[in-house]
């Protein structure tokens, strides 16, 4: 057993074995007074592998000698009893059931809107409009329980440093997750594991008094002359009051943000980016990036990240939400739209492998801003309205627009018979540049070079480029204080999440549903953790 590298840092020890070595025996060579141990950290370091060195394990872990016990997380949430009025959520995604959460343990029960189903209902729904077309503006890859995050591949992977991403993460492992959510890097549920979590996670807010209204969409903010928040307007004209109004809503809810601007809610433009997805077969970037340990089962279906920089245009292209072993999904929120995105489960073991690449988009330079803080949307939707006009004129309005790489590199129209792919949509033939912007095809093709001098391989003629991937995160912010997470133009109204511009994930989103909650109980209860 060979151990590469080792260091005791109290009980702790950062350790790096090669992917097949075994911990417990690593263990017993370098601390052999242990008695337990636990994994607080594990990644893989697979850097070097297709050039036939061994992927290794980095691990930090606990030991424990006879008498000691384990460091313990546990946190107590005193019941600080109801608000007068229960806080209202708009959005049952996971920054609005974070908040939610949050709320419940310290006994605070809140009343959240969702304008779709529950996950599993809604989970039928989507799968009929990809297979059949049937198209459910209230139920799809953006709306209902669980929010776009339910589609997105289960990622659990966030840069940001907060004190309550270790929370989240434990609470994902107390409604089902794997344990080693909690300290694996770059964590992965798969949608389909993450369904179940969300399920659970509802029932546990129902227990604590939640009100969950499904098929229930916000139509209106209701605010007083001076502008406060006082409540909400649902489609089929009922109310209720709140002073509390979390605004938890995703990225895609065009009519709610049309509605805010109309409001004169302070928002504004913001940068956003906008491309493809590229399917290869998953085989073919294992060996790419894993070599000859491509086929070793425990070190499952390899991941990439790739960026390149134009120094002239000052614009980034870069790969987004890689899929290993996953599909392509068609994600529209309109009947007259195509967007693009890309999920798997848990064992991502499909055969294809997906990742966006995407293109920035300046928000004052590619599209216009004079005309207000919209703009974005609009020129999202001019590109998803686009591809479904030719899907409809060359298919039957549900299949996706794609082009094979060679086609694209060689600027040829696709006539040749696409590869098979993984999105059960279908595909039709189409020329990149008849769907995206100049700029946004002219970067695609230039990055290609780099991407290939950093992957060798990554340019296979039949990898499929499928468009468009255009909600890659929201196209505004809506603004908030810094301190108090309020809306500085309407009180009591909170901007959370993804779609308010504040987060960028299901982490982020479910931590700043958690930070808006303690803002909440800071007002109210005059209480901080």
């Amino acid at each position: 057993m060979e151990v590469v590298d080792a260091k005791a840092m109290g009980n702790k020890i950062s350790i790096t074995l090669p992917y097949s070595e075994d911990i417990e025996a690593a263990l017993t060579k370098k601390c052999p007074k242990w008695v337990d141990y636990r994994v607080l950290s594990k990644s893989l370091d697979a850097r070097g592998a297709n050039r036939g060195k061994g992927p290794k394990y980095h691990y930090i872990i606990e030991c424990i000698k006879e008498g000691e016990t384990f460091s313990s997380y546990q946190e107590t949430f005193p019941d600080l009893g109801p608000f007068k009025n229960p806080p209202i959520i708009i959005g049952a995604g996971p920054g609005g059931l974070f908040c939610a959460l949050r709320l419940a343990e310290y006994g605070i029960p809140s009343l959240i809107f969702e304008r779709g189903e529950a996950a599993h209902n809604r989970m039928k729904k989507i799968a009929r409009f990809w297979r059949y077309g049937e198209f459910d503006k209230e139920n799809n890859v953006c709306y209902g329980e669980g929010g776009a995050g339910l589609f997105s591949d289960g990622k659990l992977i966030t840069r940001i440093k907060s004190p309550f991403v270790k929370y989240v993460m434990k609470r994902f492992v107390t409604f089902g997750a794997p344990e080693e959510t909690a300290y694996i890097s770059n964590p992965h549920l798969g949608s389909n594991k993450i369904r179940n979590l969300i399920s659970k996670l509802t029932d546990y807010l129902k227990e604590k008094k939640c009100k969950i209204f499904y098929n229930s969409k916000v139509e209106k903010i209701l605010v007083d002359k001076n502008g406060k928040t006082e409540g909400v307007e649902l489609s089929n004209g009922k109310r209720f009051y709140s002073s509390h109004v979390v605004l938890a809503t995703g990225h895609s809810p065009q009519d709610m943000f049309s509605h805010l601007n109309d409001l004169g809610v302070s928002m504004k433009s913001k940068d956003f980016a906008v491309g493809v997805r590229i399917e290869h077969p998953r085989k073919l970037i294992d060996h790419i990036q894993l070599g000859k340990f491509a086929e070793e089962k425990s070190l499952g279906s390899a991941r990439y990240r790739l960026s390149y920089h134009n120094s002239s245009t000052q614009k980034g292209t870069y790969s987004f939400c890689m899929c290993p072993g996953g599909y392509v999904l068609s994600s529209g929120t309109e009947e007259d739209g195509i967007v693009v995105n890309g999920m798997s489960n848990y064992a991502r073991n499909s055969r294809w492998s997906n990742s966006a690449l995407v293109v920035s988009v300046k928000a004052g330079k590619d599209f216009s801003t004079s005309k207000g803080p919209l703009e974005g949307l609009h020129f999202q939707r001019e590109i998803e309205k686009r591809a479904f006009s030719f899907s409809k004129e060359k298919a039957s309005g549900k299949e996706l627009p794609a082009q094979r790489l060679k086609d694209f590199l060689d600027q040829k129209q696709s006539l040749n018979k696409l590869s098979k792919t993984s999105t059960p949509s279908g595909l039709f033939p189409l020329s990149m540049n008849q769907v995206l912007p100049n700029f946004v095809v002219e970067h695609l093709h230039e990055s290609f070079q780099s991407f290939e001098k950093s992957l060798g391989g990554f340019c296979f003629d039949d990898a499929l480029l499928i468009a468009p991937e255009t909600r890659t995160s929201s196209p505004v912010t809506i603004e908030r204080d810094k301190e108090t997470l309020e809306s500085p133009s309407h009180e009591g109204l909170y901007p959370c999440g993804e779609g308010a511009g504040h987060a960028g994930g299901i982490t982020s989103a479910a931590v700043d549903g958690v930070k808006i909650a303690m803002s909440l109980i800071k007002k109210e209860k005059c209480f901080e953790a």
